[in-house]
């Protein structure tokens, strides 16, 4: 069963940067986290953060969650940017979607099998 809780501004940067090789930069002047320099996390807004999804994971989000997750507008959309409340969506789904974006980027050499 999923927690109701929430995360802060505070506890998901944390979360972000404790995965492996994660380090905080900025694009287009928004706070962005990475891995061996691609973005798989940002946060462009006070209340939500941007993932990196594949157009397959993020069309799961969307029929799983649609009351918590969008995807990006345009092209970016398409590729799989996906937008979701980190103050309104539960912590489970928050690391999950966070986890699967820094797979989805880290080299695969890198990225342990989930579990």
């Amino acid at each position: 069963m999923l927690s109701s809780r929430t995360m802060t501004d505070d506890e998901l940067i944390a979360f972000a940067l404790s995965l492996p090789e994660a380090t905080e930069s900025s694009h287009f002047g928004n706070r962005d986290f990475r891995v061996r320099g691609k973005i798989y996390l940002a946060l462009p807004g006070l209340d939500f953060c941007v993932v990196k999804l594949t157009p397959d994971q993020q069309q799961m989000a969307l029929a799983t969650a649609p009351d918590l997750v969008v995807a990006v507008p345009g092209g970016w959309g398409t590729k799989g940017w996906t937008r979701l409340s980190h103050l309104t969506t539960d912590e489970g789904t928050i690391r999950a979607l966070v986890r699967q974006a820094w797979r989805n980027v880290a080299p695969k050499s890198m990225v342990l099998p989930e579990g």
